[in-house]
Formats: structure tokens, sequence, C-alpha cells
């Protein structure tokens, strides 16, 4: 199954089709606050709007060897733990072994916010980073099905 953070994902439509090609179902999680009047033939599950029920929803339903697609490095340096694959909207597929770093920069990120230092913001979001995320969730559905 692949479970999707979906508040601000940039890529639902493309892991709806590789989803199809691949015949893995797919639940989308978002809050209420960022409900959708169309939401197609997918599925979704809308939860609370407080910060942290979209991550809560997902560390409680998703189960080793399902994929889970989220920005978020906390939820995924849980899901790291339990068996799961987490790959991130650009692309990038979260591991183990480099998990730490990641937090540990985001600590020191929101350590110099408190502080009043502000960084320029994330890259934004290019095709070669849809092109990426697409070729990386293939690598990843390829191997459920053993090809």
């Amino acid at each position: 199954m692949i479970l999707v953070d979906a508040d601000s994902c940039p890529v639902k439509s493309e892991i709806v089709e590789m989803a199809d090609a691949f015949s893995v179902p797919v639940l989308f999680v978002a809050s209420y606050a960022h409900m959708k009047n169309d939401l197609s033939d997918t599925a979704w599950k809308f939860v609370d709007s407080t910060k942290e029920a979209v991550d809560l929803y997902i560390m409680n339903h998703v189960k080793a060897g399902d994929v889970v697609v989220t920005q978020d490095i906390g939820l995924a340096s849980t899901l790291l733990l339990n068996g799961v694959y987490v790959l991130s909207p650009k692309g990038n597929l979260y591991e183990e072994s480099q998990i730490h770093t990641a937090l540990d920069m985001r600590y020191l990120s929101a350590k110099a916010r408190r502080r009043g230092v502000y960084g320029k913001g994330p890259k934004p979001y290019k095709a070669e980073d849809r092109r990426r995320f697409v070729d990386q969730l293939a690598k990843i559905l390829s191997n459920f099905e053993g090809i």
C-alpha cells in the first residue's frame, strides 16, 4: 500500500498513475483544513487539523513494506524503524543511514529560526524532481512485483 501525507504533496497524480500501473492501493491522508471537493476515484482519509494528526494516522495504519510519501523528516525517521519505504515528493528515498543527519539539520534550522535567522526556504519544485520521484517510486514498486 502507498500512504501519502497529502496536505502539501505536489505529485498526487503521479502517485495515482503509478499505483494503477502496479495495482497497488493508495490512500491520501490530509487534514480537514485541506479538504477538496474533487476526490476523483482515489481513496482519501481526512483527519483533524491539529499539527500532527496526519502523521499519527499514518504511523498507526502503516505496515512494514508499505510506501509512504512525505516531506516530514520526523515522520520518516519513525517509519524507517518499522521497515517502511519513505519517499519524499522530490524523489529522495529516506534511509536509516542518512536520517540522523537530516534530523540534525532540521534541529539546527529550527534553532536558528528561533533566534530570528531565516534561510532562503526550500528550493522550487522542478520537472527533474518530478522525474526523480516517478523513477524512484517505480523502482520501489517494481521490487514488489519482482520485476
